[in-house]
């Protein structure tokens, strides 16, 4: 039976032993909420727990969900849009990169105020210089393990909103904090789940409303050559915070916008 020890970060910080500090070696959700409640919560305390348990951390969801009811308690508050962060490590212990035995995970709940909603019209893209690796063991776990991301994260400037990080075969895999869905003629794309390094809750939630809708779909790798503008006729962002994106322009090129990914999928209006 898992014992998670929980910190507040706006009391305290984890343990200077702590092994997500020393080695990444830990994972992470940032959940929407609104008020003290929070829409998608289910799905990414099910994601921690899922994704946990392939790096052998153990955690069970009621604890995780005790702490979340907690958290939404104590930093919402009525009409407040906020984020609720949980890091989530295998504990302090162990010598080097060997874990102890009987680790205790941590848990570090931290609120921050949601970021402004990017325009409804769309938003400007550029594609990254930073090449994505992304390990097959690791694949689609949002562990702590983000320097390609912030490395990209860093050629961000003026009205930019994102950039598109591509494999080493010249794929285009997803953003810096966004997945990504294209619509062709043949329909609905997004790269498959074993590609991206974090396969959102936002992108889980757009695929389910897909095959509900009926639309045609697939996971499949994404070239350049589909990004172009006479070839893409849709390319929508997803994130959990954000919701759907539409990309109007990419790396310089309009990009049309037929089908609008947000209507399709009849999110809630806070999220499209």
């Amino acid at each position: 039976t898992s014992v998670v020890k929980r910190f507040w970060a706006d009391e305290t910080g984890l343990p200077a032993a702590d092994r997500g500090l020393a080695y990444g070696d830990g994972l992470f959700e940032t959940i929407r909420a609104e008020g003290s409640s929070a829409p998608w919560l289910d799905y990414h305390l099910a994601r921690l727990v899922r994704d946990a348990a392939r790096l052998g951390i153990e955690v069970r969801q009621d604890e995780l969900l005790a702490a979340s009811r907690e958290a939404l308690e104590r930093y919402g508050s009525p009409g407040k849009v906020w984020v609720l962060k949980l890091i989530l490590t295998r504990g302090a212990g162990g010598r080097g990169y060997r874990p102890g035995g009987g680790m205790e995970p941590n848990l570090l709940v931290s609120c921050s105020d949601a970021p402004p909603m990017p325009d409804s019209a769309g938003v400007v893209v550029e594609f990254s210089s930073v090449p994505l690796t992304v390990n097959p063991l690791l694949a689609g776990i949002k562990s702590l393990n983000r320097l390609e991301q912030v490395m990209a994260a860093r050629e961000l400037s003026g009205d930019c909103f994102e950039v598109l990080m591509a494999d080493a075969a010249g794929h285009i895999v997803e953003g810096t904090r966004t997945n990504l869905f294209v619509l062709t003629d043949e329909g609905w794309i997004t790269p498959p789940g074993n590609s991206v390094a974090v396969a959102g809750v936002m992108r889980q939630l757009v695929i389910e409303r897909l095959q509900q809708a009926g639309e045609p779909f697939q996971e499949a790798p994404i070239t350049r050559e589909q990004l172009q503008p006479e070839v893409c006729r849709g390319l929508y962002l997803t994130n959990s915070v954000l919701g759907v994106v539409r990309v109007r322009n990419l790396a310089g090129q309009d990009l049309p916008a037929e089908r609008c990914l947000a209507t399709i999928c009849r999110l809630s209006t806070t999220l499209e």
